[in-house]
């Protein structure tokens, strides 16, 4: 469901730009210069479909990757000028979704929501590691 709102958000506001891409946005805009297979990790991604992720947001011209140095095997990603300027864009999405999620709430209950949510998500992660180990 929210991620039907941050979709028509990002239509709304005239961006180009899907969820997955705007984590992605995120993601480098906090650590410039991240090698591809830490996004992936840190995106939940395989590197196979955060390879065509990229592509296409080069393809826009908001991110652009460059061999290391050291080891030309290790793309890293940065963002250009125009996906810095989408991603600060991004951010008043985010802020009217979050309005409209917390519309209605007091403070507790949106504190308890977290908690629950925080909670869902470390039980996903366990499960995914208990996959991973067997693997």
């Amino acid at each position: 469901m929210v991620d039907y709102y941050i979709q028509e958000g990002l239509q709304q506001y005239g961006l180009d730009l899907t969820k997955e891409q705007m984590v992605v946005l995120k993601k480098v805009n906090d650590q410039d210069g991240l090698n591809q297979n830490e996004l992936a990790f840190l995106t939940y991604r395989d590197k196979s479909s955060l390879a065509r992720l990229l592509a296409k947001m080069e393809k826009k011209g908001y991110l652009y990757r460059q061999q290391n140095e050291e080891d030309k095997r290790i793309n890293e990603v940065f963002l250009t000028a125009l996906g810095r300027e989408i991603f600060q864009e991004c951010k008043v999405v985010i802020k009217d979704i979050l309005h409209t999620m917390e519309n209605n709430l007091c403070e507790a209950e949106i504190q308890e929501t977290i908690r629950v949510l925080k909670q869902v998500q470390q039980n996903f992660n366990a499960q995914k590691a208990i996959i991973e180990e067997k693997i």
